[in-house]
Parts: C-alpha cells; sequence; structure tokens
C-alpha cells in the first residue's frame, strides 16, 4: 500500500519535443509562432460571430463552437510544453498530467460531434433550404451543441476515471510534450489490455459514428448539388461544404491514427508528430481556412476594421 501511495504521489517526467539545439531551438519558436496564431485566429473569430448580427445564424454559430474548442485545446498542451522548455523542467503532477488527459478528450470528442453537426447543418442548408429556419432553428443548435460539450465531457470522466485508477511506476518518464491517454499506459504496473478495449470502444463510437453522420449527410448534398440547375448555386454549395470537408479529414485522419491502433503498435515519434500537427497546427488552420474562403466572415472583419479607423479618425 505504502508503494502505491508513492507511487501515485509522484510526478510524471514529460520527455518533451525539442531539445536545446539550434534547429530545435528554431522549431520550438516557429511552433509558438503557430500556437499565436491559432490563439489570434480562434479569438477573432468568436469575436466576430459574437459582435456581428449577420452572422447570428446557425452555421456560424457552430463555426464560433469550433474555435472555442480549438482555443481551449491549443491551450491545454501548448502552454505547459513551452513553460518546460524554457524553464528546463520536465516535470508535470499527476493533478496536472490528469487535468490534460481529460480536457484533451473531453474536447477532442465534443469537436466530433460538433463536425458531425456541422455536416448535417450543411445537409439541411442545401437539400432543404426552405425548412432551414425550421429544422436548424436556435432551439434546436443549441441542444445540438450541448450534446456535442456533455458527450465529449462524459467521455473524457470515463478516460479519467480509469486512467488515473492504474498504479504507476518505473522512470515514469512519458515519451510526449503532453499527458496524452495512450502515453501512460506504457508505464503502468499491471495489465492495461482491458482499458485498451475500452479505449477502442470509446473511439468506435466518438470517431466512426460521427464520421457516418458526416458521409451520410454529405453523399446527400452531393446528389442535391448534381441535380442543381445554376451553376451559381453548385460554385456556392461546393465553396460551402468544402471548408468543413477540409477540416474532417485533416482532424479524422489525425485522430484515428493516434487512437485506432494498439499500444504495442505505436511509435513515440509518430505519435509526437501527428499529435502536434491535430493539436497545434490544425487549431491554426480552422479560422485561416474558414475565413479566407467565406466572404460573410471577410466582410465582417472588414466592416469591424472600418469601425476601428473611423473612430480613429474621429478622434
Amino acid at each position: 500500500m505504502a508503494r502505491e501511495n508513492q507511487t501515485f504521489n509522484s510526478d510524471f517526467i514529460l520527455l518533451g519535443i525539442f531539445h536545446h539545439s539550434l534547429t530545435h531551438t528554431f522549431l520550438f519558436s516557429l511552433v509558438v509562432g503557430v500556437f499565436t496564431v491559432a490563439f489570434i485566429g480562434n479569438t477573432v473569430m468568436i469575436l466576430l460571430i459574437y459582435l456581428d448580427t449577420q452572422l447570428h445564424t446557425a452555421m456560424y454559430f457552430l463555426l464560433s463552437q469550433l474555435s472555442l474548442m480549438d482555443l481551449m485545446l491549443i491551450c491545454t498542451t501548448v502552454p505547459k510544453m513551452a513553460f518546460n522548455y524554457l524553464s528546463g523542467r520536465k516535470s508535470i503532477s499527476l493533478a496536472s498530467c490528469g487535468a490534460q488527459i481529460f480536457l484533451y478528450v473531453s474536447l477532442l470528442g465534443a469537436e466530433c460531434f460538433l463536425l458531425a453537426t456541422m455536416a448535417y447543418d450543411r445537409y439541411v442548408a442545401i437539400c432543404h433550404p426552405l425548412r432551414y429556419s425550421v429544422l436548424m432553428n436556435q432551439k434546436i443548435c443549441c441542444v445540438m451543441v450541448v450534446s456535442s460539450w456533455i458527450v465529449g465531457f462524459l467521455d473524457g470522466i470515463i478516460v479519467i476515471a480509469v486512467a488515473l485508477s492504474f498504479p504507476y511506476c518505473g522512470a515514469r518518464e512519458i515519451p510526449h510534450f503532453f499527458c496524452d491517454v495512450p502515453a501512460p499506459l506504457t508505464l503502468s504496473c499491471t495489465n492495461t489490455l482491458l482499458f485498451e478495449r475500452l479505449m477502442f470502444i470509446c473511439c468506435v463510437i466518438m470517431l466512426l459514428f460521427p464520421v457516418a453522420v458526416i458521409i451520410a449527410s454529405y453523399v446527400r448534398v452531393i446528389v442535391a448539388v448534381i441535380h442543381m440547375e445554376s451553376g451559381e448555386g453548385c460554385q456556392k454549395a461546393f465553396a460551402t461544404c468544402s471548408s468543413h470537408l477540409m477540416v474532417v479529414g485533416m482532424y479524422y485522419g489525425a485522430a484515428m491514427f493516434i487512437y485506432m491502433r494498439p499500444v504495442s503498435d505505436r511509435s513515440p515519434t509518430q505519435d509526437k508528430m501527428v499529435s502536434a500537427f491535430y493539436t497545434i497546427l490544425t487549431p491554426m488552420l480552422n479560422p485561416l481556412i474558414y475565413s479566407l474562403r467565406n466572404k460573410e466572415v471577410a466582410r465582417a472583419f472588414m466592416k469591424v476594421l472600418g469601425k476601428n479607423k473611423s473612430g480613429e479618425q474621429i478622434a
């Protein structure tokens, strides 16, 4: 019992992704730059959608929730990684590690279902435009978003409750830059096969079910677009859906690669590279993809800039 308590109270060691060489210092600076762009980009998206009344529609409300999830996701991992690198410390307490795992898993799960909701929104907008205000009214949209958050948090609670129940021993070194679920499993003193199976089942539900909804929605969308007589309508529908499909492809591809493989087949280097892609790079790309390819967001941004310039001129 004493040994287990000692194990429980000791810290983990995050080996990180960078060393103090010239090349790695440059890469670290690049990651900090990406984090800054992601933080500013997602914050601006949230503020634009909140401030501009013309963006108070279901589609942009869902987009603001995606930006909020991305903002929280990148703040869950990068600040701790940057602090450890700059301070030279590599330790992370069990409580902090548990908090990272909970937030990380919860946000990933919530984003999975939110992306499925966004696909359904595009299906209704293109296939049933006359009934859009009824099928995607404010109440229904809020229920879908709240449900996404709840499902994500439930997934996080289940995973963290089981993960923290294992005794950890040995060097307690995690070959990662943050506490991801698979990484600590290799340090467990007991057999984690049952938990790995539980995690796989959760991944099937959290990844494959939303993917099925997305595929079904876009199959109907493609059929509707093919039968459109207006070339302008086809182009608008394609522009609206292509941004979402780009995000879905990047997000689900990386998530399935990480979580739907057995622990024995994992490579720490591969896991770190793929995790860095969809926890650091994807949150930066999402607001850029939606803002650069969306005239309404660009219009709202220019409107805010115009007001600021007018205020400065008056001052």
